[in-house]
């Protein structure tokens, strides 16, 4: 980020934030800080502190540098007792805005303020229980500082820039080191605990990428969306109508330049935010029939409006679409005979019998009389007999055809596999790695849900 979007970004969060400085209770000299100390924010239902009120919680020490002014005794919220400061929720607001490329106004700032006490309410969740765990395991599953440092020098690379420029880019932008470095610590730390909670309990089994493989094949011949995707969920923000509103605000900012990723990343609620919304190619008849609509009427490089369904609201991006794959590739066994007498047949219709599919079949095949028999490889399915083509399409993989007669005589065909022939068709791993993702990423859902259930949790 240059210096001159640095500036400007923290000139339009002070002036987002402004409006809420006056109800914090802090004395008018704190009310214009210098731009490395913006404001707090005060939680939305927080009353001004009358001057002689109970103390409120103490708040962590301010950081190095930094005004103390800035960090204000005020509580934002408890999560099982644990204080979220308004400094904290603060921090939190504008790390979003440097990082998604939302600019704040006065319609945006109070569901920003919403999304950054979200994510610090779940990161407490997190931290607490992984806590829990530390202590009763006696188990280390917090990164060490140097791996949260080296973390942070991923992502500073991956904006070709050291980690002494991250820090003073965010610093130019009111945004302390540590309050990336806690947010990096919570999502690491988060991600070791699930693996480790919940990885070996998730099985995938052959059958389950036999079924995934097919379902790709067949899908292969539809019209195709390769599309990313911001997704707020409904019960997570509070309800539909937040849900709603909040798509809206966030797809004007994306209109105006925010990327999509770096939006994607901060508030999507989707197994797909981690990798900046991508979520691959999606597959028509397929999806939910409202995202199918949105996507059909979508050209490359356009953003949906807001897509409500049952359980939240999505923003989708289309990257590229294309058609159907347009050939077939079979790969099979056959076995033939050009005497067309009865007793020729016969040999045929026992093979038939005694075979299901491509297993055995050329051992069945060699104890009957008069037949030959081998394997064709894979070819498109264009370049067979009609005959045979239209038998081929009739039956499953591992299943065999009836008895088919061409002008070269009569044949019983063994399918053994099935695919389109100009698909990208992912390998073994490549199904399983997904589906053990998806799985995961589920169980951790439900898990985290299971926390704030369980939890006492207060906004002020």
């Amino acid at each position: 980020m240059s210096n001159s979007r640095s500036a400007l970004v923290a000139r339009l969060a002070a002036t987002a934030l402004g409006a809420c400085v006056a109800g914090i209770g802090l004395p008018s000299e704190a009310r214009a800080p210098a731009a490395r100390a913006p404001a707090p924010l005060p939680a939305a239902a927080a009353p001004a502190a009358p001057a002689q009120a109970a103390k409120p919680p103490a708040a962590p020490a301010a950081p190095r540098g930094r005004s103390p002014l800035a960090f204000a005794a005020h509580v934002a919220a408890t999560v099982n007792d644990e204080v979220i400061s308004t400094y904290d929720l603060q921090q939190r607001m504008l790390l979003l805005i440097v990082t998604s490329g939302v600019q704040p106004t006065e319609q945006n700032a109070p569901e920003l303020q919403r999304e950054a006490l979200r994510g610090l309410i779940d990161e407490r969740l997190q931290l607490q229980e992984i806590h829990r765990i530390q202590s009763k395991q006696k188990v280390t599953v917090e990164p060490s500082e140097k791996e949260i440092d080296e973390e942070l020098s991923d992502l500073a690379r991956a904006n070709n820039m050291k980690l002494e420029g991250l820090a003073r880019q965010l610093s130019l932008a009111g945004v302390s080191i540590n309050t990336l470095r806690e947010q990096v610590r919570a999502q690491v730390a988060w991600r070791r605990y699930m693996g480790g909670r919940f990885g070996s309990s998730v099985r995938i089994t052959d059958d389950q990428i036999r079924a995934t493989r097919a379902r790709l094949n067949a899908a292969a011949a539809k019209p195709q969306f390769l599309v990313s995707e911001i997704y707020l969920d409904a019960q997570r923000v509070g309800g539909i109508e937040v849900a709603r509103n909040g798509a809206q605000q966030l797809l004007e900012q994306l209109k105006q330049g925010a990327p999509f990723p770096a939006v994607a990343r901060q508030f999507s609620a989707s197994a797909s935010a981690s990798n900046g919304g991508d979520d691959g190619w999606l597959v028509s008849g397929e999806m939910q029939a409202p995202v199918q609509a949105a996507l059909q009427g979508l050209s490359p490089g356009e953003l949906s409006a807001p897509v409500e369904t049952p359980d939240g609201v999505y923003i989708f991006l289309l990257r590229d679409r294309r058609a159907g794959a347009s050939s077939l590739m079979v790969n099979m066994k056959q076995a033939w005979t050009t005497d067309t007498s009865p007793a020729a047949e016969a040999s045929l219709a026992a093979l038939k019998s005694k075979v299901r599919g491509c297993e055995g079949f050329e051992e069945q095949a060699k104890k009957l009389t008069g037949l030959s028999y081998g394997e064709t490889g894979e070819v498109d399915i264009v370049q067979l007999a009609p005959d045979v083509k239209t038998g081929l399409t009739e039956v499953k993989p591992g299943e065999t055809t009836q008895i088919l007669r061409t002008p070269y005589g009569a044949h019983v065909v063994a399918l053994c596999s099935r695919r389109q022939g100009d698909s990208h068709e992912p390998s073994k791993a490549d199904i399983e790695n997904r589906l053990y993702g998806e799985e995961l990423a589920m169980l951790a859902k439900r898990f985290l849900r299971d926390l704030h259930n369980s939890a006492t949790i207060e906004a002020r």
